[in-house]
């Protein structure tokens, strides 16, 4: 438990009906007693009202009514933060938020730092790290699927699977330390076996959740599509049919777009960021060469590429050197205007795996959208999938632990000596428990939650 006591605002800063301040530490209710005045006839403080309850007031500072307000007041250990907490409903906007705030700080409280209470939340055993990392998975997720991911972690599922692992690994540890203290015995035939599966057991299972790391990273932080091709064959167009609204400059004058445009849109539940880029060609002058540069500066950064064609006009020859100049792993073709004669010929390998759209009728915007789909994520995306998916803290201490416990494997079959065995044991046994926090150090507890938003 800590000794001083924490405020900050717990909302977003801006316009809107309601604002909460959240105070918590030892001291959160005198906080609330020096700046809050209850309305009404019974004027109880808060240090002495029940826990888990709502009271209506005035904040006050420096002798003048700074809002009227709601506040509720929460005791250790059932809390956020398992510390006494005091949130102050206030009204919306900025101002008000700000000065209740300021008598709060005056009031005896200090200013939370980023992340601050969930930090507190994990150092007092309300949480452990994943769980922590999942609040802010929480705040930032973009799809239904990203929201039920991070949510499946909030639950702990990813940190039981971790700590039953963890369990295994100290199980085994604690056979190799035992037999130490009696260097005469030899490894009984038997115990080494046991220790081998289970060993085994460990791998396995560390190679199933090291196989989550892609699929996490694509629903925390999407998936890079830049879309790619001449002038005028509706680029822009098809970024607002993705986004579903009007984002882009529609026009039929070349080189409308000089500059990229990012929007982000939930395509089958993953969150993929849209690149529109300038139109690939020789630059009239140079506002437009330095669009052109950019577009391919986005080409080169993204992990897709929709490279968008016009049905009703034969490939030129520079459009051939743009498509040979993407690699086919990355690349989707797009045929546009598929509702006006065709005038284009590809060679069969790429009409393949080209799909074809009308930006101006929609046809086709289902099935371009499941071929993103596949291409981004294979397969089905089942529920179970949600409960376990890492992130790439979690990726690398399960890869060093991998290491370690595949050099222990190693040589227990061997039949090294039992001291190296331990040694690595003990490594890949502080490596998983970083993922938890059992073995977090304070600098990685501080990379953590400093990018965590002020108030949470």
């Amino acid at each position: 438990m800590f000794d001083d006591t924490i405020a900050a605002i717990a909302t977003p800063l801006g316009e809107g009906g309601l604002a909460v301040v959240r105070i918590s530490g030892p001291a959160a209710c005198a906080v609330g007693d020096r700046c809050f005045r209850p309305a009404g006839k019974a004027t109880v403080a808060l240090s002495l009202v029940a826990t888990h309850t709502v009271h209506f007031g005035r904040i006050v500072h420096a002798g003048q009514v700074v809002d009227e307000v709601l506040v509720t007041v929460l005791r250790a250990p059932r809390t956020f933060t398992r510390e006494d907490t005091v949130e102050i409903s206030c009204h919306g906007g900025s101002l008000p938020a700000r000065r209740v705030l300021e008598a709060v700080l005056t009031a005896g409280a200090r200013p939370a730092r980023p992340g601050e209470f969930t930090e507190r939340a994990f150092l007092n055993g309300r949480i452990d790290l994943t769980q922590a990392e999942a609040v802010a998975d929480v705040i930032h997720s973009r799809t239904e699927l990203a929201l039920a991911a991070a949510q499946e972690q909030l639950a702990g599922g990813l940190s039981r699977r971790v700590n039953r692992l963890r369990d295994e690994l100290m199980h085994t540890l604690a056979h190799v330390e035992a037999h130490l203290d009696f260097p005469e015995e030899d490894l009984a035939p038997d115990t080494r076996d046991g220790l081998l599966a289970r060993l085994e057991r460990g791998l396995a299972f560390m190679d199933e959740l090291l196989a989550t790391a892609k699929e996490g990273r694509i629903l925390r932080q999407g998936v890079r599509a830049a879309i790619v091709g001449p002038p005028n064959v509706g680029k822009s167009s098809l970024l607002n049919l993705l986004l579903g609204r009007d984002r882009a400059i529609v026009s039929p004058i070349p080189g409308t777009t000089r500059d990229t445009i990012e929007e982000t849109a939930n395509i089958r539940g993953l969150p993929i960021l849209f690149v529109d880029t300038a139109g690939l060609r020789e630059a009239a002058d140079e506002l437009e060469e330095e669009g052109i540069r950019r577009s391919r500066e986005a080409v080169a950064r993204a992990e897709l590429v929709l490279q968008v064609l016009d049905v009703s006009q034969p490939l030129a020859s520079r459009e051939e050197r743009f498509l040979a100049g993407v690699v086919d792993g990355r690349r989707m073709l797009v045929l546009n205007k598929s509702d006006l004669p065709r005038q284009l010929q590809l060679p069969a390998s790429l009409a393949a795996q080209a799909v074809a759209v009308s930006c101006l009728t929609g046809d086709g915007l289902e099935v371009l959208k499941d071929a993103i789909k596949e291409r981004v994520w294979a397969g089905e995306i089942r529920a179970e999938m949600l409960e376990v998916m890492i992130n790439a803290r979690h990726q690398d201490a399960l890869s060093r632990a991998r290491a370690a416990a595949g050099r222990t494997l190693a040589a227990l079959r061997e039949g090294r000596s039992l001291d190296l065995v331990a040694v690595d044991l003990r490594m890949a046994l502080n490596a998983v428990g970083e993922i938890v926090g059992k073995t977090a150090t304070e600098d990685l507890l501080d990379t953590i939650f400093s990018h965590f938003c002020i108030g949470k």
